[in-house]
């Protein structure tokens, strides 16, 4: 039976938008496995979700004047958007409101309680009187007892550190109502880690395979003997607690979030037609849990107690956590990620100003895997245009276009007879390079398989560089073909093994080189057919400016925060005096190109009574052709707004229904620079 692998990433909470932060740490290394293996020909699937309950959910709901479930239902949406846009490939990306979620959690409730790991305990908990609700942790603020800090949560000392108790604040009071909690008497369910305790550190030294940080974490962790903990809590916002004695109280978030992995790949098998198919791996296959540190304990401890807690399904038992690669913190210029500070790179925004592969290869080249790292944005630009474009783009594009310029626009013909040394070296290092990527990637070194990456490519380079087929075309032409030809496969080869890496680029690349299909094997291989046909080569990559990376810190070091506009069923009128102020122009569309370092924006040049350049997202719903010469709607008061590097001078109106963009036309009789009022 071939191997099975099941992938997690941490399931994000829904109460905001994702930050770079968070994609270094759970999900751009699980991606990059997940292709890797892909290619590699494992039987892999990749499953996440978002996180859809606890105080976190309902406080940020409370702050935006909200329901929970509206939050949570744009936050779904959009974090779904952004972790397509930058090529996150979950084989299912669920959450964990859906009705297979809550009945996988109820059902691990349930096992547990059957099996006596669980205990009904009294206890005291902050109430509001004027609410009618017992508060949790962070539904109480006051000031620190240890530094006096003002505005802490009831759960932790943000500034110091310290874990609290609510009523240990001084001055405690309720966020929703600013009423001064009691204390009230209630029960709570509990899970008795301390049954698993002996099983659980006899298993945790047998993981000689994984990160000593988190081993090291987790036996210092048991070391100190395991503790109760309540799975329950008193809340409205959450999963109920499927006994009639619970039903005004909801299962506590940290227990069921990761038993959101269970649901999402039932609700994956669903999809597929197969609804069995989810336990292939849960009971015989590989887990595998991408994390940040601060998960180190719910994964590699508190799951795999409720693994054990559950006993057998259907006869086997569940598989425990192959591993549980964690990460450490990605920093910002120095200063630690603060949401609540402004002080993050928020993954939407990046995305609309550089390609999503950019954003990949840096972070894969300062992944925090031993130790927290720092996102600077000159370093960024330095490795782009460095390493990516000086070094990487510039040996595939040369290549390349040497080939297309000098052979008719075909691929050459390689003559064995005629391979020297030189020759050997490179195609010997082509045979070997994608053995030694994919173990450091199998080990999660994906720094280190980086790394590897570009010295492969700096031989590349050296090797063209020796070959000077610029002068071999003039003299020796048959000996030019192959040194081409060899250049060719080479470059076919960095970008089969950088396409875990950097997905985006490199098909087009392949697809130039008249590759549509591949796998990791392939990258050692002649694989290119000789005399074919070649593409017009087009460069992928492009450099950074000085005027970009400018912007950029401009950006980080803004006050203004970042901000959604989550649309709620009610209408919110706008005066016709704010409407007037609005320059809407009739205009017709002059030409359009392709934006140079973007692929799905066009640079349109508009008449609407003065000529106007615009950038925008239309190419996936309009050729050239159907645009040029069309009628439109423009806003032309806009402050203008650089877009990868062109400045857009004005907005063409369209709408939008999440699928189809269709253009807002105006009449063909309509006087072009008309005013629409």
């Amino acid at each position: 039976m071939s191997e099975r692998i099941l992938v997690t990433s941490a399931l994000p909470y829904a109460n905001g938008p994702l930050h770079i932060g968070h994609i270094a740490g759970a999900y751009l290394p699980a991606d990059t496995f997940v292709r890797y293996k892909r290619l590699d020909g494992t039987d892999v699937i990749y499953v996440g979700g978002t996180d859809e309950y606890g105080t976190a959910i309902e406080i940020k709901a409370i702050k935006d004047g909200i329901t929970p479930r509206e939050l949570v239902d744009f936050y779904y949406e959009d974090m779904k958007k952004d972790f397509k846009n930058l090529g996150i490939s979950f084989d299912n990306f669920s959450r964990t409101s859906l009705k297979v979620h809550h009945e996988t959690s109820q059902d691990f409730f349930l096992k547990l309680v059957e099996n006596g790991h669980i205990v009904k305990k009294t206890v005291t908990q902050a109430y509001c009187p004027k609410c009618s609700m017992f508060l949790a942790d962070r539904y109480v603020e006051g000031t620190c007892p240890e530094c006096k800090a003002l505005d802490q949560k009831g759960n932790q000392c943000e500034e110091c550190g310290k874990i609290l108790e609510p009523m240990e604040l001084i001055d405690p009071r309720c966020i929703t109502c600013s009423t001064h909690p009691e204390v009230k008497e209630t029960f709570q369910w509990f899970i008795r880690l301390k049954d698993f305790q002996d099983e659980l550190e006899d298993w945790m030294k047998s993981n000689t395979h994984w990160r000593p940080n988190v081993v090291n974490f987790c036996l210092n962790w048991i070391k100190q003997g395991l503790q109760e903990r309540a799975i329950t809590r008193d809340l409205k916002w959450g999963i109920p607690v499927p006994l009639e004695e619970g039903k005004d109280k909801v299962l506590y978030v940290w227990f069921e979030a990761v038993i959101g992995y269970v649901s999402s790949s039932k609700e994956w098998a669903q999809k597929q037609g197969k609804p069995d198919a989810w336990k292939d791996y849960w009971l015989d296959g590989k887990i595998i849990h991408f994390i940040g540190k601060d998960n180190i304990p719910f994964h590699a401890m508190m799951w795999p107690a409720f693994l054990l807690g559950y006993g057998n399904y259907e006869g086997k038992n569940w598989k425990l956590p192959y591993d549980v690669p964690a990460n450490e913190y990605l920093n910002i210029g120095g200063r630690k990620t603060s949401t609540s500070r402004n002080w993050a790179i928020w993954l939407d925004d990046f995305l609309k100003d550089f390609p999503p592969d950019y954003l990949r290869y840096y972070l894969t080249s300062i992944a925090p895997e031993s130790k927290d790292t720092d996102f600077f944005w000159e370093e960024f630009q330095k490795r782009i245009n460095d390493e990516l474009n000086d070094i990487i783009g510039n040996f595939i594009h040369r290549s390349m276009t040497f080939s297309f310029n000098n052979f008719e626009g075909k691929i050459p013909q390689m003559d064995s007879a005629l391979v020297d040394a030189d020759d050997r070296e490179a195609i010997n290092a082509m045979h070997e390079i994608g053995e030694k990527v994919g173990t450091l990637i199998n080990n999660f070194k994906m720094k280190d398989a980086l790394k590897e990456i570009i010295s492969f490519a700096k031989m590349c380079n050296r090797y063209f560089d020796k070959k000077e087929p610029w002068k071999l075309v003039k003299n020796d032409k048959a000996k030019a073909e192959n040194a081409i030809y060899i250049s060719l496969e080479l470059s076919k080869t960095l970008s089969i093994i950088l396409n875990p890496f950097l997905p985006f680029s490199t098909e087009k690349i392949l697809n130039q080189l008249g590759i549509t299909s591949f796998s990791w094997g392939d990258s050692g291989e002649f694989l290119l057919v000789q005399r074919k046909k070649l593409s017009k080569p087009e460069p992928v990559f492009f450099k950074v400016s000085d005027e970009e990376i400018k912007h950029q810190i401009q950006k980080l070091d803004s006050p203004e925060p970042m901000k959604k506009t989550i649309v709620n069923k009610e209408v919110k009128l706008v005066s016709f005096e704010d409407f007037q102020k609005l320059d809407i122009r009739t205009g017709k569309i002059i030409s359009v190109e392709d934006h140079p370092k973007a692929d799905k924006l066009y640079v349109i040049k508009i008449d609407v009574g003065e000529e106007r350049t615009i950038v925008a997202g239309i190419k996936g719903h309009y050729d050239k052709t159907e645009l040029i010469g069309k009628n439109i709607v423009a806003i032309c008061n806009l402050e203008p707004a650089k877009i990868r590097g062109i400045e857009s001078q004005a907005m063409i109106l369209a709408a939008d229904d999440g699928k189809l963009v269709s253009l807002l036309e105006a009449d063909r009789d309509t006087k072009i620079g008309s005013k629409v009022r």
